[in-house]
This record gives structure tokens, sequence and C-alpha cells, in this order.
């Protein structure tokens, strides 16, 4: 099954249609209900375009309670979701739903969360996770995008956790699509480009986070398709990737977009990179490109 109408969320138009049979009046109302993408700043849109696809993968859902990643179900996925964008909106001063934050961690704050969503239903989880998703949408129209947070203890400009919110999101819109039997169309070229910029950039982070000592050497990124470019990354932290441009490289990393950023958000396993130079060192950016990966 194909969700070939998914963007006209983007377009605040007709609802998905949702399948007929088991559940049909909660999955009719789910529809009914479903709201386009959040009006963010230009940005976050590729956050408001990832919580839109989750609402019509959420439209199109049936299988409740089968777990679709950690052993979670779809609540406690929403609920997972809701308390890291929660932690996001608190770092940017924006209001929080649920329950107040008692420790300024993800797994902490998932659980915290999943213990308040058990006794209501679905719908009413949907309906705080979609909640949480545009106030956030809401807060950034004022916030400066260069200015440094640390939600969850992660320090980066909040231009760029907005986008890690995104990648998140994807992937697990994703891996909820998969359970579903459901094909999930790529972001829009766009969106997917900044989120594949987010992970290019990283790779220095990652790498330090593994242990890796790398030196002052560079690397070369390119990202095939759409959303795709060229990238110049120097490994050391407080080096900026830029453009590439002919600079000197100990390494060329070639890969599709959608790969690459499927990779840092840990779900690699059969992706592919194409690498050209230091071998060796494209082995361990490679097993350290999930590091901020979590659940």
């Amino acid at each position: 099954m194909s969700l070939d109408r998914l963007y006209l969320d983007l377009l605040d138009e007709a609802p998905i249609a949702p399948p007929s049979g088991g559940r049909a009046h909660l999955l009719t109302t789910a529809a009914g209900r479903r709201r386009p993408a959040a009006s963010c700043v230009s940005w976050a849109r590729p956050y408001a375009g990832r919580i839109a696809a989750l609402d019509a993968v959420f439209a199109s859902a049936t299988a409740w309670d089968v777990p679709i990643v950690e052993g979670w179900n779809l609540q406690e996925l929403l609920t997972h979701l809701m308390a890291k964008d929660g932690l996001l909106a608190a770092a940017v001063g924006a209001p929080v739903h649920g329950p107040p934050i008692a420790e300024d961690e993800a797994m902490a704050r998932t659980r915290d969360l999943q213990h308040h969503e058990r006794s209501r239903s679905l719908l009413e989880t949907r309906q705080s996770w979609r909640d949480q998703a545009d106030t956030l949408c809401h807060a950034l129209s004022t916030a400066d995008p260069t200015r440094m947070i640390s939600p969850g203890g992660l320090p980066l400009p909040i231009g760029d956790q907005i986008l890690g919110r995104a990648l998140e999101t994807w992937i697990h819109t994703h891996d909820t699509a998969v359970s579903e039997g459901l094909t999930l169309p790529h972001p829009v070229p766009d969106e997917l480009h900044a989120m594949a910029d987010l992970c290019a950039r990283l790779l220095p982070l990652t790498a330090m986070l593994s242990g890796l000592h790398l030196g002052d050497r560079a690397i070369r990124l390119t990202l095939t398709g759409d959303g795709g470019g060229d990238w110049h990354i120097p490994l050391t932290l407080g080096h900026p990737g830029s453009v590439y441009e002919g600079q000197e490289v100990a390494l060329s990393i070639r890969a599709d977009a959608v790969e690459f950023c499927f990779v840092l958000g840990g779900r690699g396993a059969d992706r592919t990179w194409e690498a050209e130079g230091d071998l060796a060192l494209a082995a361990d950016l490679r097993a350290a490109a999930p590091a901020l990966s979590g659940p």
C-alpha cells in the first residue's frame, strides 16, 4: 500500500481515506481530525513536514498494539517523540504538554510520559503529541536559529536541534510505515537537503563521541539524489564544513542522500557507502555515524 497523497497534508487538502474493516470508526475519527502541517518559519519546515507525514501514517495505521521499535507500540512511540519535542520546547521557552519535566534527559522523560499516557486513549495521546509539535513550531517563529541550547544535554544551535527532531520523526515514521506495510514517500528535496546537511555536519561529533581521534584530516562527502550535495568536512570539532571545491582530503565518501541520513539515524544495517582513499577511516566513520541516534 502506498501513501500517494501524503503531501496533501502540506497543502491543507483532504485527508487520506481510512481503510475499511476493523476499527473503521476509530480510523475515520483519526483521519477526520488530522491537521495540515503546522505553520513554521522556513528553517523549521522540515520538522513541520515530518510531523504531517507521521500524522498521515497514523491515519492509515491499524496495528495499534504491534511493537514498532524498542518494544514500543504506536502510542508509546508517539509518547517518546512528544517527550523529546517537549525537552526542546522547554529549552526555547515554549509550553510543555503533559506533566512537568522532572529530569532533562530523553529516556527519563519518555518513561514519565509513557506512564502518564497509559491511562489515556491512543487518540488522546496523538492529540497531545500533535499539540506539542504545533506549540513548538509556533514558538520558533521568534527564535534565533543560531542560539545554542542543550535539551537532553546535547549542545547545538536551535536550528540544528529542530532539524534533529525532523530527522528522528522521519526515522520513526519510516519504522511505523514498515510495520504497517506502507510505502512512505521521501521528504521533498529542500527538506531532505536540510536534514542531509545536518547529518554531514554531525560526522565529526559522532566520531568524537565514539572515541575516535582523527587529527586534522578532512573528507569529501558527496550525497546523490534529491536533496544531495557535495561537502568538504574537517573532522576536527569547531571547524565547520563547507561546499567541496577541490580541497585536499584523506577520504571521499559517496552515498545516496536518503541512505546517508538513515545511517546517521541508526537504520544503516543494509545501507551502502562508496569510499575512496583511507578505507580504515571510512570504516571508522561508518561505525561511528549512528552515535547520536537513540531509540
